[in-house]
């Protein structure tokens, strides 16, 4: 019996030394398993103001331009405003000389005189019942009209003063001193630049796409600045040559930086506008996933070459790219290909 025993006791120390042997060697593989890096393709985010992004070359034009004329025709005497300066309503701009005016008034004061001491003659004898009713309504009328007569008299003479009817700036002098102005004849345009218009001829093929509040970006590289354009108006006839329709810009001037005639650069894109920057971060549309509580996320590549999830917001699609507003950064690495077998924190290979 002690024989066998002696003759087992090996075969167990081996049989229990293979089984540790085995199970230790499994763990092992495993762990490796979980450490074998997984291929992908990945894409070095960078800004881009190309793909996707339609720009235009606009004109600034006044909001509303007032002609201001005289009424009557005559010699101009003086102008007193210059080109750009700012006038308010009811600041005096010109002269006419009013010689002939003052002659008409002082007529019809000599006029209106005799027709008061006439009524006041006649008005004795009217009282007295001296005097026929045909012959007093006469003299009546004749003071209406001598009344008439000075009020017209007056109001020429304040016509040969010409004021601005409304405030803003002096765009063109197109009369000066010395020379003869007609009825309605433009003597100085007044412009309304408090908000501007950037006007812009767009294809026919675009037009759709534009809507009255589509976000815009103006650059205005005479004054080196960008704007947000406000609200568009759509012209609904085409230029017969070019086949484009012409759209003007709203845009907020309140400093008077932009003059009418000035050149801007005009972008349409809604992602660019919500990002507030002229230039974009984009990305495969298909590098962008869903999560089950809908959260968008892409995955991204930090310095040690390990997988992680990047909540993004995303904004306008550009062919098969995608403006990406929040979540990642220039520079950053994000996985494009391979990032179906990923999990936080997988190590990747690139």
């Amino acid at each position: 019996m002690r024989r066998l025993y002696l003759l087992l006791l090996p075969l167990v120390f081996i049989g229990t030394s293979c089984s540790n042997h085995s199970g230790k060697g499994k763990d092992s593989d495993a762990s490796e398993a979980r450490q074998i890096p997984i291929r992908v393709k990945t894409e070095v985010v960078a800004p881009t103001t190309g793909e996707g992004v339609q720009t235009y070359v606009g004109i600034i034009e006044e909001n509303e331009a007032t002609a201001v004329s005289f009424t009557t025709m005559g010699v101009v005497k003086r102008l007193l405003v210059k080109e750009g300066q700012a006038v308010s309503a009811g600041q005096l701009i010109a002269e006419m000389d009013d010689t002939q005016a003052r002659n008409m008034l002082s007529g019809a004061e000599a006029q209106m005189t005799q027709a008061n001491d006439a009524l006041q003659r006649y008005g004795m004898l009217h009282d007295n019942g001296s005097l026929p009713e045909v012959q007093w309504v006469e003299v009546q009328s004749k003071v209406a009209q001598a009344q008439a007569q000075l009020e017209a008299a007056r109001k020429n003479l304040s016509d040969c003063r010409l004021v601005s009817p409304v405030s803003g700036i002096v765009g063109k002098k197109l009369l000066c001193a010395g020379e003869t102005a007609l009825p309605s004849q433009a003597v100085v345009s007044i412009l309304n630049i408090n908000n501007v218009k950037v006007k812009v001829a767009i294809p026919e093929a675009e037009i759709s796409l534009i809507g009255a509040n589509t976000p815009s970006c103006i650059k205005v590289d005479a004054v080196n600045r960008q704007y947000k354009g406000g609200l568009i108006e759509k012209g609904v006839e085409a230029d017969a040559l070019t086949h484009t329709y012409d759209i003007r810009i709203s845009v907020a001037n309140a400093d008077h930086q932009l003059l009418p005639g000035m050149v801007a650069s005009v972008t349409f894109s809604p992602a660019m506008m919500q990002t507030g920057e002229t230039d974009l971060l984009t990305l495969p549309v298909t590098s962008v996933q869903k999560r089950a509580n809908g959260k968008l996320f892409v995955w991204v590549v930090d310095n040690d070459k390990k997988a992680r999830r990047a909540e993004v917001t995303v904004g306008h699609t550009m062919g098969n790219r995608i403006a990406v507003i929040q979540g990642i950064r220039s520079g950053q690495c994000v996985v494009t290909e391979g990032y179906h077998k990923l999990s936080e924190g997988t190590p990747v290979v690139f």
